[in-house]
């Protein structure tokens, strides 16, 4: 029986948005308390009655999102023009290769404002 299952994980940080328009609020340096939502789906285990232990996922999660917390995230590699979906697809591209089963990211920047990514070519 597939099951998803979700862990939430903040991180404070700040960015600027170089691609805006002249004027625009996001043009300047500015912060959130980003709330990243890890999904990951699979089948109950026998023994365990689990997909997945959330330690398993924090375990992953933490050094990732770690390397984001309290940075100005325009001078990490791969994150100049740090949008939701540009973060989105960063964390992917670190995360999918050691948490099995992940199908999903949410990354919201503020509490009603959010990004929904589920991996490359889907």
């Amino acid at each position: 029986m597939p099951m998803r299952v979700e862990q939430d994980v903040r991180f404070e940080a700040a960015h600027f948005l170089p691609r805006v328009p002249a004027g625009h609020r996001c043009g300047r340096i500015h912060g959130h308390s980003y709330c990243v939502t890890v999904v990951v789906e699979g089948g109950l285990g026998a023994d365990t009655g689990w997909v997945i232990d959330y330690a398993d996922i924090s375990a992953a999660v933490e050094p990732v999102v770690g390397a984001l917390d309290h940075q100005l995230l325009n001078e990490i590699d791969g994150l100049d023009n740090p949008t939701s979906e540009v973060i989105a697809a960063w964390i992917w591209a670190r995360l999918g290769p050691v948490l099995p089963g992940l199908v999903e990211l949410r990354v919201a920047e503020t509490f009603d404002s959010r990004c929904v990514y589920t991996g490359p070519g889907r």
